[in-house]
Formats: C-alpha cells, sequence, structure tokens
C-alpha cells in the first residue's frame, strides 16, 4: 500500500501486539538496561495492548484520530520506560498525521521524526546504545530516503533501526558484557518490521548482525548502570488535571528525589510519571501538588533482585574450556566450550558459564592462554550471584583428570580441591606443528617443524614436514620422557591430524618398555594439536 488509512492503523496495531506477544520472552531474556529486571519484552506487550484496547473502543473517522486513540492507550497503560517510550513513538506520530487524512511516505518521515524528538525528551538523561539510538537512526534514514513513496521510506527506516540495533552493545559497555543487543531497541525493531510488513504486504524480518544468545531471563543480571543503586523503589502513576507549569515543577522535584526520571504527556490533559527513589510518600505528594495522580505502582527492586535466586535450577555445574574432544566432556557429564568452534571472549565465556543455571559452577580451561578472559567471564558471573571457581588446569588431559575424580555429593569446596589435585598431579604434553620461528629452550624452531612440549616447554623439535613415521616415533620418545619420573596411567587424546594407527603403536610401545603402565586413547578431532598426553 501506498497509503494508511484507519483501517490499517488498527491491523498495524493488532499485528503488534502479536508480534510483541511472539517475541516477548526473547526480548526479557536480553534485558540487563537499566535495570536487569528482566520485563522489557511483557511491559512493551502490555503497553501495546493498552493503546489497540484503547484504539478499539474509540471512533476511528480518521487516521489522526486512529493514531491519537493508539497514543493515549499507550500512555495511560504504559508500564516501566519501555512503555513510556512507545507512548510518545505513538504520540509523535499521531501529532503530525492530523491534518491529513492518510499517511503517506511524507507524513511517516515527519512521524518518525517527531517521534524521535519526544522520545528523547522523555529520558531526563538519555545513553547511547538504547532504544533512543535505535529510533533516532530510524528516524534519520526515513528523513534521508530518496523515495517519497510509503513503502521506501518504512523499509529504509526498518533497515536502519536494525543496523543500529546491532550496533547497541559497542555503545554501551553493559550490552557488550552480557553479548545481547538493546532489549527495548530489540523491541521497537519488532513494531517497525511489523509496520514495514502491514505495508509491503510480505514478511518483513530485518536481519541483525549481533549476538542475540540463548540465555534465561533469571540468568541475565548484572550491575545497575543507570541509576544509582541508592533508590529502592520505582514509582509511577498517570497525572491529569495540571499544567505544563506544574509539570515542569514536578519534574524539578523528582530530579531532587531520585534519578531515572520521566513526565511525559499526551499533548492534551494526560500525563506518566515514573521515578526511582527512597521517598514513596514524596513522589506521590509531588504529583498530587502538581493534579490528580492515579493508578499508582510502586516496585521494590530488592524484591527483583530476591526472584533472582530461583534462577538456579541445579546446584552444580562443570564447564570444560577445550580444543576438540567435545563427545568426550559431554559424554562425562560437562558444559563443553569448544575453542575450535568458538572465539574465547569473555562475553562467550560468561554466557557458557550463566547458561549452566547452576548454583555452583566449575570451570576447567584446557587452554593457559584463556587466564585474561576467564578471569573476567567469571568476575561478571560472580556479581550476577554465581558462585564460580576455575580449576587450575592448562591442558584437556589435566581437565579430564578433574573431572574423573567430580563428585556432586562432596560439598563445592571439597570437589574442587579434589578435581585441582587431580590435575596438578597429571603431567601434561603435546605434539604440535609449530606456526612460528622461535628460540627454545632445545634449539630453533622453524615453521612446520614437529614439537614435543612437556608442561608448556619445548623438550623435543623434529624438522618438517614430518612423515608419519616419524610422527610416531616423536611420539614415543615424548611418552618416554614424560614416564621417566614414574607413572601409572597414560591419557592420550588424539588430534585431526594424527596419523592411523598412531594408538596402537603407543600402546604397544609402553606394553614393552613400561608394563605396569595403562594406556588410553580417545579420539579428540583437535585441530591444532596432533596428540596431548596426560601422566598420572
Amino acid at each position: 500500500m501506498q497509503v494508511m488509512d484507519a483501517v490499517a492503523v488498527r491491523r498495524w496495531a493488532d499485528a503488534c501486539v502479536r508480534s510483541l506477544d511472539a517475541n516477548r520472552e526473547s526480548i526479557d531474556q536480553i534485558n540487563v538496561f537499566p535495570v536487569p529486571d528482566g520485563d522489557t519484552g511483557t511491559n512493551l506487550l502490555h503497553t501495546m495492548q493498552s493503546a489497540l484496547d484503547a484504539l478499539l473502543r474509540s471512533p476511528m473517522s480518521t487516521v489522526g484520530d486512529a493514531l491519537s486513540a493508539l497514543a493515549r492507550g499507550a500512555l495511560a497503560g504504559a508500564r516501566g520506560n519501555s512503555g513510556v517510550i512507545l507512548s510518545q513513538v505513538l504520540r509523535g506520530l499521531a501529532e503530525t498525521v492530523q491534518e491529513v487524512s492518510l499517511v503517506t511516505g511524507t507524513s511517516l518521515r515527519k512521524g518518525l521524526h517527531r517521534a524521535d524528538e519526544l522520545a528523547t525528551a522523555a529520558v531526563s538523561k538519555p545513553v547511547a546504545g538504547t532504544v533512543l539510538s535505535v529510533l533516532h537512526a530510524a528516524s534519520e534514514a526515513a528523513r534521508d530516503c530518496e523515495s517519497d513513496e510509503l513503502d521506501d521510506v518504512v523499509m529504509a527506516a526498518s533497515r536502519a533501526g536494525a543496523v543500529a540495533l546491532a550496533d547497541t552493545p559497542r555503545q554501551l559497555a553493559v550490552l557488550a558484557r552480557a553479548g545481547v543487543v538493546d532489549a527495548g531497541g530489540r523491541g521497537l525493531v519488532v513494531l517497525l518490521d511489523t509496520l514495514a510488513a502491514v505495508i509491503t504486504g510480505q514478511n518483513v524480518e530485518t536481519p541483525i548482525d549481533a549476538p542475540l544468545l540463548p540465555r534465561t531471563p533469571e540468568s541475565l543480571t548484572t550491575e545497575r548502570e543507570s541509576g544509582s543503586s541508592e533508590f529502592e523503589y520505582e514509582v509511577m502513576y498517570l497525572l491529569d488535571g495540571t499544567s505544563e507549569e506544574a509539570v515542569a515543577e514536578l519534574r524539578a522535584t523528582l530530579n531532587g528525589l531520585g534519578d531515572c526520571v520521566s513526565v511525559v504527556g499526551d499533548g492534551v490533559s494526560l500525563w506518566t510519571v515514573h521515578v526511582h527513589c527512597n521517598d514513596i510518600g514524596a513522589a506521590v505528594e509531588s504529583g498530587v501538588r502538581a493534579g490528580r495522580p492515579h493508578r499508582i505502582t510502586v516496585a521494590r527492586f530488592a524484591d527483583q533482585i530476591a526472584a533472582q535466586a530461583s534462577r538456579f535450577v541445579r546446584d552444580r555445574a562443570i564447564v570444560v574450556v577445550v580444543s576438540g574432544a567435545v563427545d568426550l566432556f559431554r559424554a562425562e557429564g560437562a558444559t563443553v566450550f569448544d575453542l575450535a568452534s568458538s572465539s574465547a571472549t569473555p562475553t562467550d565465556l560468561v554466557s557458557a558459564i550463566v547458561s549452566t543455571r547452576a548454583r555452583h559452577v566449575a570451570v576447567l580451561p584446557g587452554d593457559p592462554d584463556l587466564r585474561e578472559a576467564l578471569d573476567e567471564a567469571v568476575a561478571y558471573a560472580q556479581a550476577a550471584g554465581q558462585d564460580v571457581v576455575v580449576v587450575p588446569t592448562f591442558s584437556p588431559v589435566q581437565a579430564l583428570a578433574a573431572l574423573a575424580v567430580h563428585d556432586s555429593s562432596r560439598r563445592a569446596g571439597d570437589d574442587v580441591v579434589a578435581m585441582a589435585e587431580a590435575a596438578a598431579a597429571t603431567r601434561r604434553g603435546e605434539l604440535s606443528i609449530a606456526a612460528d620461528e622461535a628460540l627454545t629452550w632445545v634449539g630453533r624452531c622453524q615453521p612446520g617443524d614437529l614439537l614435543g612440549m612437556l608442561d608448556g616447554e619445548v623438550v623435543l623439535i623434529e624438522p618438517g614436514p614430518v612423515a608419519p613415521e616419524s610422527l610416531m616415533d616423536l611420539s614415543c620418545r615424548l611418552v618416554d620422557r614424560m614416564l621417566a619420573g614414574g607413572g601409572e596411567l597414560v591419557t592420550v587424546i588424539l588430534g585431526a591430524d594424527a596419523p592411523e594407527g598412531l594408538a596402537d603403536v603407543l600402546e604397544d610401545h609402553v606394553r614393552v618398555t613400561h608394563p605396569e603402565v595403562e594406556v588410553t586413547a580417545y579420539p579428540g578431532g583437535q585441530p591444532d594439536t596432533v596428540i596431548f598426553v596426560g601422566v598420572e
């Protein structure tokens, strides 16, 4: 369609409710800003449902009447900051079509610009990387669209909103740490996509190039990024019977009582008030002085925080961070973070930890280079309320040894000690191909040389390229070197480049040279290391 009438507005409002209902849970799951209470999707749905209810109760003679009814209903039923902003978006669209009979590309462009102005004004301290950034980008794209056709304008706005949403983690640190995009912005993109679908008659779901990690709303907790932790309550109410001067005085009073203040209206007679504060009575009394407050709601943040305790569905979990050998560790009941297929960023690691939904998590890293990223991820998970401990393991074989003694019936602290002791009692070795020229304890190596390493140090070098026979010989020499200090069990994890029959060669060699030692070999498939060897 090239124009929208009142009937099309109603279709859009109904489709928005259905789209928000379908996306409510996923939006709640990524809600970490400004307070990680997991309710942005729910608040948007409730607000839009209130807007639709108001529209259905009102006559729809013109498109302006329809959008005005939506705006009034959204304002009256606004929940949370996201609901307040949504009401201002609808108000902006309504204000620009009062003098026209149909919504065209030009009027939509003006409506989004006015919505951008009103939504920004509704927030006392606008922050980049939120729904305001997404709305601004959509408004700018609509303004700059070369075509005046309605479908072209709405598609430009929808695409720009998705691009801006993908950029929110780079603008707001709390989103980057959690590995999510802004929840309010995600909701706005849903509404823009729905509008585009109504106008074009096609299913529009703009691709979002940003992490939307599968996480539960309970596991997404973080320190508050906006608003002081000194304020314990969220107070909201509707206000009428007031004036612009009284509203200005109210806004100043609320800013003195708390933060996250927004006082916004429908442009006629109704206002919605939002503040984080400690003195509930003073916040309400200031509304009484300004006009007639009603539909007063109060939420206590501590209650939301206490509810986080229910996010744990089990007491204990093990997270193993290794390259390859995924099936081996999963068979032992561990959650596996595969370095061969995922980058070990703090964001990715914390996602793996919190996704266990376990109260106590022991992390077994299989690579000594993970320490810095793990420290950051663990600190974040601990701040979110999980008990997380990193067991000192520096190789998959040490992680396997630690996992072998794991006993969930023990106290968590005792279990961690037992795993740490098992890992410390396991000598670690490996064969890998040198990627660069380097000076080692046993001489200089060149790219392509085969390196035998023991406890992190190069002890053997075989000039490359290495024939399978030489590789098997070096494997036997490495095992002999490791068994020189004693041992009862040799564990081998075979990489993707391990020659066929290597496990049999090692078993035969150890049976002859160390008949008292048992050898166990597993297929690991790791891409960078020919074999990992552990001696216990």
